[in-house]
């Protein structure tokens, strides 16, 4: 990460404030300032939590000086979706950085000229991000082929992930079943199970449309055109989902719209198989092709003759878009990967089998994993737990890795890109860490790597779990912050002037 030197301010937190905005953080007595790095940390907990068992922090340098610093650190404590980086980091040391995923695409049946007389089968591999746009270069290849018409069936094969009892449900407390952050794994995931809606108004009107186009997903669009003026954020749209008993669902959006702007929304409105099987059809449509039977949905038989395969990118680019953007749904679909490469006989359940092969890595590696606890591998749980400590050990061996990089390469840059594109900007901080970032209902967190003015490396970690937890985002910033320009180091930190948070 390139080194950017920064004027040292006269003192740390009111640095702090200028940097952060934090003016909620109220001035603490200077006589009662801790000396310690971990003590104002402790602090600043206590003042913006006013609970200061509520934040756990692990400090741990990783070359040159420095003095480990834990906060509250062996509480476990629930992680948000910082638990994506140990799914990531197991799944590139136990699955290796170039694992990929094949789509596999049989026939049954006779070729004669343009037509398969017989069924068209599609063999799932689990693929976390198979998107439309591979979907439809497979298809494309298969008409280039010269077939234009299948008078069988489309049979989807989803015998690639065993989950007998299901997934654990979500208790989300939001107002969208819809959201894309609640989609949920499959063997059968397809462009993550989404669709990209848009309306845009110009002279005729406002016309509305879906990506994919879907025929059993109808738009009532309601939104009047005005005049042009600045376009209006999407919040100023509803969408509302109107269900069907025979499975379609119509989308009514409503609002006003100035001419020569557009607004959109994702949503995920269909079970993974009714979708996917839909979007195969819908394209292989936009292709020129007829797909005469309907939907099944079972094994793909021994005797079928394989047509194309589609290979996904390798684990780091997945990784990658795991980690920058906090994907749930494809840090789920690669837990329940672990779990089906290292199934045992005896198992079941690939959740639990991609759990069971995460604790045993991390055994193997000496992490005692008292206390915690893993649901789903994307942190999108009330139930799953990690200590700092814990988390901060992971860190220090991933710094060790031989897929070190690949890892770090995958985490937000500070002020730069991904979930922490907008943190810390205009500070001396940016670019100078990857961070990965977590967001629940009364939890905030942060884990990665980040330098300090002096170029020594640190393993971060910072977990906030308080109710309400809406100013745990600028404690762990400030947390970042202080690492930077007044590190832990030697004697000298007792030594160092102490100063006050004040509100500017």
């Amino acid at each position: 990460m390139p080194h950017r030197r920064a004027p040292l301010l006269p003192s740390l937190f009111s640095r702090l404030t200028l940097a952060c905005g934090l003016a909620a953080l109220v001035a603490l007595p200077l006589a009662a300032e801790p000396r310690t790095w971990s003590g104002q940390v402790e602090a600043l907990a206590g003042k913006s939590l006013s609970d200061p068992t509520a934040l756990s922090v692990a400090a741990i340098p990783l070359n040159g000086p420095g003095l480990e610093q834990f906060v509250n650190a062996d509480q476990p404590m629930n992680p948000g979706s910082i638990m994506k980086l140990v799914t990531t980091y197991a799944a590139l040391e136990i699955l290796g950085p170039t694992h990929s995923w094949d789509t596999r695409f049989y026939a049954t049946g006779e070729l004669e000229g343009n037509v398969l007389d017989g069924d068209l089968y599609v063999q799932f591999g689990g693929d976390p991000k198979l998107t439309i746009e591979r979907l439809w270069a497979t298809l494309r290849e298969l008409r280039g082929m010269g077939i234009d018409t299948i008078t069988g069936d489309l049979v989807l094969d989803g015998e690639v992930f065993r989950l007998p009892a299901g997934l654990p449900v979500f208790d989300d407390n939001g107002d969208n079943p819809h959201a894309p952050f609640l989609v949920e794994p499959s063997a059968y995931l397809a462009n993550l199970n989404l669709l990209h809606f848009q309306v845009r108004a110009d002279e005729r009107g406002t016309q509305a449309w879906s990506t994919p186009d879907l025929g059993q997903v109808v738009i009532d669009n309601r939104v009047v055109a005005t005049a042009e003026s600045n376009c209006p954020a999407r919040r100023q749209f509803q969408w509302q989902p109107i269900s069907h008993a025979d499975g379609r669902v119509t989308v009514r959006v409503t609002g006003e719209l100035p001419r020569g702007c557009r607004t959109s929304t994702y949503l995920s409105l269909l079970p993974h198989r009714q979708y996917t099987a839909g979007l195969i059809r819908s394209l292989w449509q936009e292709l020129g092709g007829t797909l005469a039977g309907t939907d099944r949905y079972e094994a793909t038989p021994d005797n079928a003759r394989l047509m194309m395969v589609s290979t996904s990118p390798d684990l780091v680019t997945t990784v990658r878009d795991i980690n920058k953007w906090s994907s749930n749904v494809m840090a789920r679909q690669l837990l329940l990967s672990l779990g089906a490469a290292h199934r045992q006989p005896d198992e079941e359940d690939d959740r639990v089998a991609g759990i069971r092969v995460i604790y045993e890595w991390l055994a193997a590696k000496g992490i005692d994993t008292a206390g915690m606890v893993i649901d789903n591998g994307a942190g999108l749980s009330r139930y799953e737990r990690l200590t700092a400590r814990q988390t901060g050990r992971i860190l220090q061996h991933a710094w060790s890795s031989p897929f070190a990089a690949d890892l770090m390469a995958s985490l937000p840059l500070i002020a730069m890109d991904g979930t922490m594109g907008r943190r810390l900007r205009n500070t001396a901080l940016e670019g100078e860490g990857r961070i990965k970032t977590g967001y629940l209902q009364d939890v905030r967190s942060i884990a990665g790597f980040t330098r300090d003015k002096s170029h020594t490396s640190w393993a971060i970690v910072g977990m906030v779990n308080h109710s309400p937890a809406w100013n745990g985002q600028a404690l762990l910033d400030k947390v970042l912050y202080s690492l930077y320009y007044e590190p832990p180091v030697g004697t000298a930190l007792s030594r160092a002037p102490v100063t006050g948070v004040r509100v500017q």
